[in-house]
């Protein structure tokens, strides 16, 4: 047995965090994402640093700030520059040397500049919004002050009132090097498969030699003598089902080594070595004829044919995805899910969600040293005077009768991920109770379900709700597990060979890699249920998008806590930003902007009678 051992430095690295405050908590929004209330107070940060980075979590959020800056200050013109992955590859690259040579001030970033860059220190981070995760913005601090000696420092700009709470919570996480941990893949058979052709079109392998070296890894170390069997047959014959096709029959031995003997088998396989597969953009478009916009794949994948959703101001329900178009016709319905993009669906981590309940907890406590808990001290009283704010083992419920419907607002704070399927899952098991409709919305602290009818809850025993009991069968029943597999199925496909992507320049369409993708899935489905790569995509979708672990362990968590009910007449604080984000997709920015106007009022209304 080898002896581990793991190799750290004994260094404190020095890290400045400081929160970018407002004046008064009115002004900050109880919702958005954007943090434009606070740009003037980012000028003076950026003309005293030497050079600047400034990161947001979406594209739109970094051109929209780039607008901004400018608008308040024209002379930041040539001086500042945005960076993100839909910038062509050359002008990035000007951009990163211009900042490092001082003739750029300031850029502004996605996450395009914080991982797997080889990028030249600055002299200041800040970050824009929730990071959602410790790991992260530390890791964005590190753009600072990149050497151990030298102190890293980031400033935390919030976008809306409650993010203040996060930025205490990151703080105390840096302080105490409570980061997360970062979960490693296991049990991939489409990169192990890929790494077996590359052997074999290079000079060749001994299976069981490689057998052996691919055990001793962490992520293959619980790989099965049959499991290796049925790979090593794959690459061979295609498997059961693909033993006709020549085409599968990649790999053969030669001279006591598996080999890769056909050049046009060896030319295909080397122009795709690589695991990064994107997620494709589908479009919107009506059964009768007409584009609505476009979507996530990975949103759609968890809409049921007969569900509706809302895009571009208009509610619609969903057919079925054709090859890779969504075809919808317009719904009945007055309300409907918002769909979730892939800036805004970055969910909160285990990690960031359990500092913010203890966060939560400390927030009325005036014994705290964060300075963020002071400045939003107010608005937590408003919470706790009209409803109730929760401690970190208690789950608050929230329903409210408005001429909308009838709210049931839910708590956890466990991250956006999870509260989509912890949405659709209590959805489900309230319609077993009753037949109702539900429209569902969600963020990082909770999530909304929204009826015309009364809700059928059963206050006395609320905690079935929210039991881990037939947790599987629940989630099957409750969102398209089987059509989220088949989504997943499309990478693996890609991954392990069995779809060819096309020759350089000549691409094949994602909708006919995901037709090739379809019809291998469904053969598989059908006549080789013991396929390895189709018992992937299911863990795939279960435990990386669905994140069932976690589910389970926050239900876990809500049977042991104490469950809060609270009949409120209005909107509060935590449930507003909920509430916003499901409007933003009905209305334009001027109405949407009237209508949180109007709700703020009425919050203050009813918040001055219960004074």
């Amino acid at each position: 047995e080898l002896l581990k051992v793991i190799v750290k430095a004994d260094l404190e690295k020095k890290i400045v965090i400081q929160s970018i405050l407002p004046d008064h908590i009115d002004m900050l929004p109880w919702a958005g994402h954007l943090g434009h209330k606070l740009a003037h107070k980012l000028l003076p940060i950026i003309h005293k640093s030497k050079t600047t980075l400034i990161f947001t979590n979406t594209r739109g959020q970094a051109e929209l700030w780039y607008q901004n800056l400018l608008k308040l200050d024209e002379n930041l013109a040539g001086q500042i520059a945005i960076h993100h992955g839909s910038i062509d590859y050359e002008l990035r690259n000007w951009i990163e040397d211009a900042i490092h040579t001082g003739v750029l001030k300031a850029v502004i970033s996605t996450s395009s500049l914080d991982l797997g860059v080889d990028f030249k220190p600055v002299d200041t981070v800040v970050q824009i919004g929730s990071p959602k995760g410790v790991a992260r913005f530390l890791q964005r601090a590190g753009r600072s002050g990149h050497s151990p000696y030298e102190t890293s420092v980031i400033y935390f700009l919030p976008t809306h009132a409650l993010e203040l709470v996060e930025a205490a919570a990151i703080k105390e996480a840096a302080r105490t090097q409570d980061i997360e941990s970062r979960q490693p893949v296991v049990m991939a058979f489409d990169t192990l498969i890929q790494y077996l052709v590359t052997l074999a079109v290079g000079d060749g392998f001994d299976d069981t030699q490689i057998f052996n070296e691919v055990r001793e890894t962490f992520a293959y170390r619980e790989l099965l003598p049959s499991e290796w069997s049925w790979i090593m047959q794959f690459i061979t014959t295609g498997g059961e089902s693909l033993t006709a096709y020549n085409e599968f029959s990649k790999v053969e031995k030669v001279d006591g080594l598996w080999k890769v003997i056909s050049r046009q088998i060896a030319l295909r396989h080397r122009l795709h070595i690589g695991t990064i597969v994107s997620d494709a953009m589908l479009k919107v478009k009506f059964i009768t004829g007409g584009y609505v916009g476009m979507l996530e794949e990975s949103f759609i994948t968890k809409i049921k044919p007969g569900n509706s959703f809302t895009l571009a101001g208009r509610v619609l329900e969903f057919i079925m995805i054709k090859d890779m178009t969504v075809l919808v016709r317009k719904s009945k319905l007055k309300t409907a899910v918002t769909p979730s993009w892939m800036g805004g669906r970055m969910s909160l981590t285990a990690n960031l969600g359990a500092l913010l309940r203890k966060k939560y907890n400390e927030a009325l406590d005036k014994t705290h040293a964060d300075e963020e808990l002071d400045i939003i001290f107010p608005l937590f009283e408003r919470q706790a005077r009209v409803s109730h704010v929760p401690k970190d083992d208690e789950l608050l419920i929230e329903l409210i009768n408005t001429k909308d419907g009838y709210h049931f607002f839910a708590y956890p704070f466990e991250g956006r991920m999870v509260h989509e399927v912890l949405a659709a899952l209590i959805a489900y098991r309230l319609g077993k109770v009753k037949p109702i409709s539900f429209s569902i919305a969600m963020n990082d602290y909770g999530f909304e379900l929204l009826s015309e009818q009364p809700i059928p809850l059963d206050e006395d025993n609320i905690k079935l709700l929210f039991s881990p009991d037939k947790l599987g069968e629940d989630i099957v029943a409750s969102i398209n597990a089987t059509e989220m597999a088949r989504r997943k199925f499309r990478d693996i496909a890609c991954i392990s060979g069995l779809v060819f992507q096309g020759f350089p320049g000549k691409y094949v369409a994602n909708k006919h890699l995901q037709s090739s993708a379809a019809l291998f899935f469904n053969v598989f489905s059908d006549y080789d249920k013991h396929n390895l790569l189709l018992r992937q995509a299911y863990d795939e979708a279960f435990y990386q998008q669905i994140e069932e672990p976690r589910l389970a362990a926050a239900l876990h968590r809500i049977q042991a806590s104490k469950v809060i009910i609270v009949k409120t007449e209005s909107y509060t604080p935590l449930c507003f930003p909920i509430k916003v984000d499901s409007l933003r997709e009905n209305m334009s920015t001027e109405e949407l902007g009237q209508r949180i106007e109007r709700m703020t009022a009425e919050a203050d209304k009813k918040s001055e009678i219960h004074k």
